[in-house]
């Protein structure tokens, strides 16, 4: 029999999802099972966004421009300025969901064998993306026992090598819901203007902050638009994980030339999930939909941190932003504890499903 490539046998399983049978199984015995492994939001999608797919179906449905519809675009344009991001069309992509924007990203500005630095925990699809792309991830240490906040600058420089080509994070984070602060950030950015380097930041939970705290972009720091590059997503703001309609965006115009290749060659984002998108930002409903789910989220989050802090041994720090919690468990195997919940644990005929953070590491 042909073997099959080592990418194919390196990429992991998707922890998030591997351990669904179990939960499967566990439903069929009569047992409700609350999915707290997964980042679905259960929030109706704004009946707006349904609206503009109605509107618009009708008579052919057509490939779009390989970077998305034009008046996709300007509406997303439009969008990013009420944050103090201005950005013109063609420094705009639209991607097949967020993780077409990452790997597009990956692809960019590496090459088989080079580097990304990452902050530990991550969201834990980064591993299968650099592996796909064949790059390494070189990982930067965060403790739980210190909020998940970023570790000094020299700790970061010490990991970059002459294959090192970029930095990527996730701000507000995902898995731990830490927000970087401003100062967090220009280190990030001195180091990418000292080492030459790419900063790559994952913002699909831009609005996603709570108690104040706030999420700042990076293309809103000075000094570095030729090495910055914002990966983004509809999925989560707007409850529309199915829409699959991610963004890349910078002012680097190398960079979108590089990114419009790949947009080519996988021909076109979703079509009609752009009108959706459209009719949706032309309304003023979304920033509504967006703030009354973050006021939903905040009290879920609130309810979850205060009985974390009532338990023995457990390390969690209370999040900023996303809608994760990331807690440390005295335990030797957070994976057979997610499992036992599913196999033999029930409260009244319940359970929930974690995700084991493991796997949310490189």
């Amino acid at each position: 029999m042909p073997s099959i490539s080592w990418r194919a046998r390196s990429v992991q399983a998707s922890p998030i999802r591997k351990l669904k049978p179990l939960a499967d199984q566990a439903k069929r015995a009569g047992k409700r099972v609350y999915h707290l492994n997964i980042g679905q939001p259960d929030i109706p999608t704004p009946k707006e966004y349904f609206d503009g797919i109605r509107q618009a179906a009708q008579g052919v449905l057509a490939y779009s421009p390989s970077q998305g519809l034009d008046e996709a675009l300007d509406a997303l344009a439009q969008y990013y300025q009420t944050f103090e991001i201005p950005l013109s069309r063609d420094q705009l992509i639209i991607t097949t969901g967020g993780s077409e924007a990452i790997t597009f990203a990956m692809l960019a500005v590496t090459d088989v064998g080079d580097q990304i630095l990452i902050p530990e925990p991550y969201y834990t699809n980064y591993n299968s993306y650099a592996q796909i792309t064949g790059i390494r991830i070189v990982p930067i240490e965060t403790r739980a026992e210190d909020g998940f906040r970023l570790p000094d600058r020299t700790s970061i420089e010490s990991k970059i090598t002459p294959k090192t080509k970029a930095i990527l994070f996730c701000n507000p984070g995902n898995p731990t819901g830490v927000v970087y602060t401003k100062a967090e950030l220009e280190m990030l950015a001195e180091i990418a203007r000292k080492y030459n380097l790419y900063l790559i930041a994952d913002e699909v939970y831009r609005e996603f902050t709570y108690d104040g705290a706030q999420a700042i972009s990076v293309l809103q720091l000075r000094g570095i638009e030729d090495h910055a590059i914002l990966v983004d997503s509809i999925s989560k703001r707007f409850s529309a994980c199915g829409a699959r309609l991610g963004v890349i965006a910078s002012k680097n115009p190398s960079v979108m030339e590089a990114a419009l290749k790949f947009a080519q060659a996988r021909l076109s984002p979703p079509t009609l999930e752009q009108y959706g998108l459209i009719h949706l930002l032309k309304s003023s409903e979304y920033k509504n939909f967006v703030r009354e789910m973050i006021a939903e989220f905040a009290q879920r989050r609130d309810v979850v941190y205060a009985e974390l802090q009532k338990m023995p041994g457990v390390i969690c720090a209370k999040p900023q932003g996303a809608f994760y919690v990331t807690a440390k468990l005295p335990l030797e195997d957070a994976e057979h504890f997610v499992r036992w919940l599913l196999t033999d644990f029930s409260l009244d005929n319940e359970t929930v499903m974690l995700a084991p953070a493991a796997e949310f590491y490189a």
